[in-house]
Order: C-alpha cells, then structure tokens, then sequence
C-alpha cells in the first residue's frame, strides 16, 4: 500500500503537537489547520488528575463539538516561563518574601537542558532584567536586582530638566509589562509557554488596556498564572501615577506621548487577575496564611508538569480571521478544566 507525503505529515503531527496558535501547514493540501490546546483538569478537591484519557475529553469550537484527533500527556516537554515582578510601592514589603520563593521555583523547576525563563520588573516603568536564557545563574542574579532602580530610573531622577524631577515616579503598569512579555519574548516561540504575575493586580498608568495585555498572551499562546500578593499593612496605599511611555533595558518606560490614567482600586486588583489567568488557561492564587507564597509555587509546578495537549482540525476553516472561543470539558463528577478560552484565527 502506497502512504502519501500527506499522511506521513498528519501521522507525525500527532507524536509531533504544533503550536498552541492555529497554524497552517503548506504542506497540507486544502490548508490543513491543527490547533492544539493545553489543559490541566481538577477535582472537587481541587487535586490535580492525571490520567486521563483521550475519550474522557470533549471538545467544542463557537459551539460546535470538534473531533480530538491528536493527545497526549505533556510532563517533559521544554517549557517557557516569563517571571513578572510587581516592585511598586504597594508590593516593597512583601518583596522580600517574593523573591525567596521565586528563587527556590527557579530552583526546583528549571532545567538547564530543556525550559528557559526571563525576568521582567515592572512599576513605573517595565524593564526585562534577564532576557530568555536556561542558566539559573542569571536569572538568580537578575532577581537580586529588581530592587534596584532602572538606569532610565535613575538618569530622570538626577537630571532636574527630566519631566520626572529628582523624585521616583509612582505609578504600575502591569498591563503594560504583560505586553512586553508577550510581544517581545513569548509570541515568537512554540511550545509550553507560562507567565507567572507576582502583584497585588493594580494598574496605574498603562498605555495599553486589560483587553489589550489579555489579546496578547492570547497571540501568543500563553497560560498566565496570577499570584495576588497584598501587602495588608499597606492596604491603604496610594502609588500615585506616572506616565510611563517605551524605553528598553529592554522595557517600557518614561517616554513621549500623552499615557491613559487609569485608576483601580484595590478590590479590582484580585478580579482583574482572575480574569486575565481564566481567559488565558492559566491559575489564579491568592496569597495567606493558609496557602503561603512557597505553597503557591508548588502547585503551579505540579500543573504545568501534569498538562493534557489536544490537537483538532476546526470544522470551518474557512470561517475568517477574529476570535474563536473553545470549551474543554471532562467526562466524570465534579471535573473542571482549565485551558484558554480561545484562540485567534490568522488573519
């Protein structure tokens, strides 16, 4: 029996999964599209299940149930993590306890041989402290500076002509960064890919909207997991605002053009991250006595090293560009997945 170049090609692609976007394949006569979905699944427990098989999964795009042609369980594929960390003033005394935990995760999880992680500080202004790299060593070191202030930072504050004065300026752009990670380190690889927001959830001074930051971890395919870390002392905290504008170390920073102010209390904080971690398929945790930041860390360890990876064709290709919602579910009591809620369609 004679195999066509075309059945060689969708074989490999179910031991061989694509990229989490739709991606077409000119190889694939008709333009095959495949689009793969990382997902993890809970019990009423909220206990992580592992072993799930194909069948136990259903799977519908804009309503329409798809046939799940490709699976597999992904503990060993290389992963891409961007670290993200709040240092505003509302987040200066819980740092401390930040960066330990952020230091015993790079740790734990990364390996030198397969992930690669980068560093990303954001208040005022967003500025990548490491860029993508597999040596723990520097990202160790990077987060033992993010406490320090950024050579625009400091430039602006000893400069009295600098529109920012000799003072720091207040101020989070946490939509901002988010941006940053997204467009400038994330969108351009394949794979597993996270994003761990260590913040209270506050934005002030963004150019860019919640929408905005959420479409671009959306682009570029990645799970955000949300740690919300208050500072209870300094619950009452006023960071002021600062416009912040594009600067690179590489980051966005003070700069030209006229910033949208943007003012959130600190209730909005904690729904702000559960939104932008449901809609992109990632956690949202939430810092206490009960659940320690170290504690935090585990389980996000645990699910990224338990994730199903489901692959279908849409059913309408030709259905034009914009975004298609997904819906993952799992057959037995009490199961709840957690994956994206969609993906968009190349243009």
């Amino acid at each position: 029996m004679q195999i066509s170049r075309r059945d060689l090609l969708l074989g490999a692609a179910a031991f061989f999964p694509l990229r989490a976007q739709e991606k077409t394949d000119a190889n694939f006569k008709g333009d095959v599209k495949v689009v793969n979905v990382f997902a993890n699944v809970h019990n009423g427990k909220n206990e992580v299940i592992k072993d799930l098989k194909q069948e136990d999964f259903t799977l519908e795009e804009d309503g329409r149930p798809q046939v799940i042609k490709y699976f597999s369980r992904e503990t060993d594929l290389p992963l891409t993590i961007g670290l993200m960390v709040d240092t505003s003033g509302s987040q200066r005394r819980v740092l401390g306890k930040e960066k330990t935990a952020t230091s015993d995760f790079i740790s734990q999880v990364l390996r030198e041989d397969k992930d690669k992680a980068f560093l990303i500080k954001f208040d005022s202004e967003a500025e990548e402290m490491q860029e993508l790299t597999s040596s723990k060593k520097k990202l160790q070191s990077a987060l033992n500076d993010v406490e320090g202030a950024s050579p625009r930072q400091l430039q602006r504050r000893n400069d009295p002509n600098s529109s920012g004065g000799s003072q720091p300026r207040g101020g989070t752009i946490l939509y901002d960064a988010i941006l940053l990670g997204s467009n400038e380190e994330l969108k351009k690889l394949q794979g597993r890919k996270a994003m761990i927001l260590l913040t209270d959830g506050d934005d002030h001074g963004s150019r860019s909207s919640l929408s905005e930051c959420i479409e671009a971890a959306q682009r570029a395919d990645t799970l955000v997991y949300s740690i919300y870390f208050v500072d209870q002392e300094q619950s009452n905290f006023n960071p002021g605002f600062g416009g912040p504008g594009m600067g690179r170390r590489g980051g966005m920073g003070g700069g030209g053009g006229r910033p949208r102010q943007q003012q959130v209390t600190r209730g909005d904080g904690k729904k702000i991250l559960q939104r932008i971690s449901r809609e992109t398929g990632g956690s949202f945790f939430e810092v206490s006595k009960k659940m320690p930041i170290e504690k935090i860390y585990e389980q996000i360890e645990e699910e990224l090293r338990s994730q199903y990876n489901l692959g279908y064709t849409p059913d309408k290709s030709d259905a034009g560009s914009g975004f298609r919602k997904i819906k993952v579910s799992a057959k037995g009591k009490g199961l709840v997945v957690q994956a994206r809620e969609g993906y968009y369609a190349a243009t």
